[in-house]
């Protein structure tokens, strides 16, 4: 059955959108009738049906019961139709900034299609921002996320304008205090967070980091998947092989002397960022181990099979503690197993021969039985190596997944360090990034290391609630933000925004798995003896100690984190 007013023909709002000037009636008077009635008059109703909504659901026929009925007050004021209008301009832009704040893979909001009613969307954006389920017991601190960052957003209902605008006295007093590690120490609660100097310094002394090699036309972070964003840029060592050995002589310099610094617990830690994988080497203290520790994520069998060839010892902690749990799982079948081994050797015991195993049968037997049926020449063999990636096919099915971190701890790190110097597919040999030596990035400085700084910015927003505008305050932070930044500017907030205030964290997917514990930690470490030997290492006490305990995330990363009532909550 037909619907009045339903057009079956209709395809896009903005076919629909072209409006019809009405002729006006010989009998009114063109200045009345252009003139919206006052509101809280009753507007005349057409005696034809009311037209349908453009951006409602085309799929199927408008139910009776489905569609939201105006209410008096829209009904009068038709002020309200002007707002109904620019509905579709201000979703665009709120539904914008949710989408930049979730590029990397977290929860994503579903976008409006030409089907949605244009009072529930505006209704929707009246509705608070949807954001993971976060724990119901508050802390006064959050675990210790290993995973790098690219962009931080934090929103908050004070004003972020404390961020803007430092002075060059301000900028300079904070590059100074990163580089001798000054202690910042904030009030609970900054009454005027704009004129407070202490906190401008603190939060330009946050956003400082190290990094080499610096080509300030390219950018060097992340580099897994920045094919794209590197293509078409200006690489004079592609095809100059003095100087890719030149960029990798001056790496190889910068990476040992930051090996240098880890060993002796002037650097609390850094990362190597390849192209295929990326690496984090964490001093002894951190992350509840007594020992430096590497861990290296996504990797292939090739090249663990080159680290075992280098005599590099290392675990799977993902695969072992797969293998731990699967037994711990299967008691009643171990039971049973170990019944069956005392039948063989009660077996053995009277002289029986032990049954041949399926392996040994395979081994031996190999390809015999096609000599017997006399088909051996017409049957093409499998190669030694066709049968090995057989056997190995579990190892090879994990790689470039989670599962595939690999972990090194001591001494074994240090020939982590001569393998990944050595290693020829450290490099890309072709594409964009071919030549281009590994990133790396740390806390403090080091040989060969340039000053950089995240890119900071505040956006003010106004979003309409109940008939009403309200301001909305944003801080974005975009760059390689490591665990050190993260806290540091937490701490910041804590103080600047009264302790209220979200965050949506965006991770670099790859390096989530970071966050896993470490399966030999001592959980008896003592901490007074980490803080004392890692004093000097260039971060604040506080984040000091949260980097200190043993990872708690596993696989995941914090997406979420929010501050009510100085007490943090957070999403992994």
């Amino acid at each position: 059955s037909s619907v009045p007013g339903y057009s079956p023909g209709f395809k896009k709002p903005p076919a629909m959108l072209r409006l019809k000037r009405k002729r006006l009636r010989r009998s009114e008077d063109p200045v009345a009738a252009a003139a919206p009635p006052p509101c809280g008059s009753t507007l005349r109703v057409p005696s034809a049906p009311a037209r349908r909504n453009p951006f409602s659901s085309l799929d199927n026929a408008p139910r009776a019961a489905s569609i939201p009925q105006p209410r008096e007050r829209d009904r009068r004021c038709p002020a309200d139709a002007w707002f109904l209008l620019c509905a579709p301009a201000y979703a665009a832009f709120f539904l914008q900034l949710l989408e930049s704040a979730c590029e990397d893979k977290p929860v994503r909001r579903a976008e409006p299609s030409e089907g949605t009613d244009v009072l529930a969307l505006t209704h929707d954006l009246h509705l608070p921002v949807a954001v993971p389920e976060a724990p119901t017991s508050p802390r006064h601190g959050y675990p210790a996320d290993w995973s790098l960052k690219t962009r931080l957003l934090f929103m908050s209902s004070q004003p972020f304008t404390w961020a803007e605008h430092l002075k060059a006295q301000e900028e300079a007093q904070g590059f100074a205090q990163h580089c001798r590690a000054t202690e910042t120490n904030l009030p609970q609660s900054i009454q005027e967070p704009r004129v407070s100097t202490e906190l401008r310094c603190a939060f330009q002394q946050s956003l400082v980091y190290w990094l080499h090699p610096s080509l300030p036309w390219l950018q060097l972070f992340p580099r897994i998947g920045a094919d794209r964003k590197i293509a078409g840029k200006a690489a004079p060592w592609a095809q100059d092989e003095a100087l890719q050995q030149a960029l990798m002589s001056d790496w190889s310099v910068s990476f040992t002397s930051l090996y240098n610094l880890l060993k002796a617990k002037l650097c609390p830690y850094f990362y190597v960022c390849t192209y295929q994988f990326t690496v984090l080497f964490r001093a002894a203290g951190l992350a509840g181990s007594d020992v430096i520790t590497a861990v290296v994520s996504p990797t292939t069998r090739g090249l663990r099979e080159a680290m075992r060839n280098e005599g590099i010892e290392f675990s799977l902690p993902l695969v072992e503690g797969s293998r731990t749990r699967k037994q711990k799982s299967s008691e009643g079948t171990l039971e049973t197993e170990v019944a069956n081994s005392l039948e063989v050797c009660n077996s053995l015991e009277n002289g029986e021969e032990p049954p041949p195993s399926d392996d040994d049968e395979d081994d031996d037997e190999s390809f015999s039985w096609l000599e017997e049926m006399g088909v051996q020449d017409k049957v093409k063999k499998p190669d030694a190596i066709s049968v090995k990636l057989h056997k190995e096919k579990h190892e090879v099915q994990m790689d470039h997944k989670p599962e595939s971190l690999v972990l090194v701890r001591g001494t074994n790190t240090f020939t982590l360090l001569n393998f990944l110097i050595n290693c020829k597919s450290l490099v890309a040999v072709a594409g964009p990034q071919a030549g281009l030596p590994p990133t790396l990035l740390s806390p403090v400085a080091f040989r060969g290391g340039t000053m950089q700084t995240l890119k900071a910015r505040s956006i003010s927003a106004k979003a309409r609630v109940c008939l009403a505008y309200e301001d909305i305050f944003s801080l974005e932070v975009v760059g390689p933000i490591m665990p050190h930044s993260l806290h540091s500017l937490t701490t910041l907030l804590r103080a600047a925004q009264r302790g209220t205030f979200s965050a949506a964290l965006h991770t670099h997917e790859p390096t989530a798995v970071f966050n896993m514990p470490l399966g030999s930690a001592s959980p008896a470490l003592n901490k007074e003896p980490v803080s004392r030997d890692l004093a000097t290492c260039g971060l604040q006490p506080e984040a000091l100690h949260q980097l200190s305990q043993c990872p708690t995330l596993g696989k995941s990363a914090i997406r979420f984190l929010e501050m009510k009532g100085y007490a943090y909550t957070w999403k992994s």
